[in-house]
């Protein structure tokens, strides 16, 4: 999930969240089980068409969202290409690239609370059984919270890079925005540490009164 909830208001927007990533998981389940080529091209059809419904700007704020996939699908076409099979590296960007729009599509109409608080109530089977679930969810909200961050951080060491040599950006940005990454959960780990982690407190037991 690439970006954040998005300030342009949309049908899907007062969609509750729980049906959304249900819906959002069966159908990623759906594209990769089912073979062919027409399924994935056809769901990627039907994402562009849901961004569209949103408008123009919407469209556009999505677009922008997805342009990191770009690097991949170079990657994965050329790929294909040198071993003659067009056709399967199509299918896999074609699937590869629904996927991930359809999932950026829920997160940009969907609130990051409404998303944590769907998350639990289907989490709350496992959270009987005494399993910790906040782990999870912090998690998920931390993944969706970071990643537009990383992306930001990653644009801006470019952006020094071009200020500073004519040459175009390279692999040599890798380690420092590895640095970056590790700084900031270094600090969000002294965050959780200092407000009690993502274990709950254990019930004390209760006190008697001796009469």
């Amino acid at each position: 999930m690439i970006s954040l909830t998005s300030p342009v208001e949309t049908r899907a927007h007062h969609w509750p969240a729980g049906p959304k990533l249900v819906a959002l998981c069966l159908a990623t389940a759906l594209l990769f089980m089912t073979p062919g080529l027409w399924p994935p091209l056809l769901a990627l059809a039907g994402a562009a068409g849901l961004y569209l419904a949103g408008g123009g700007r919407f469209a556009r704020a999505g677009l922008r969202a997805l342009r990191p996939l770009w690097p991949l699908v170079l990657v994965l076409a050329l790929w294909h290409g040198l071993t003659a099979d067009w056709a399967e590296g199509l299918r896999i960007v074609a699937r590869f690239s629904a996927a991930v729009a359809l999932a950026n599509l829920v997160t940009m109409t969907t609130r990051l609370a409404d998303m944590i608080d769907a998350l639990n109530t289907l989490l709350r089977p496992v959270a009987r059984l005494g399993l910790n679930t906040r782990a999870l969810e912090l998690a998920m909200a931390l993944t969706i919270r970071f990643t537009p961050i990383l992306a930001q951080k990653g644009q801006l060491l470019a952006q020094s890079w071009r200020a500073r040599s004519p040459r175009r950006t390279n692999w040599h940005l890798v380690l420092p925005l590895g640095i970056l990454a590790l700084d900031d959960a270094e600090h969000v780990a002294e965050a959780l540490r200092a407000r009690g982690g993502v274990i709950p407190p254990a019930k004390s037991p209760p006190v008697r009164e001796d009469n």
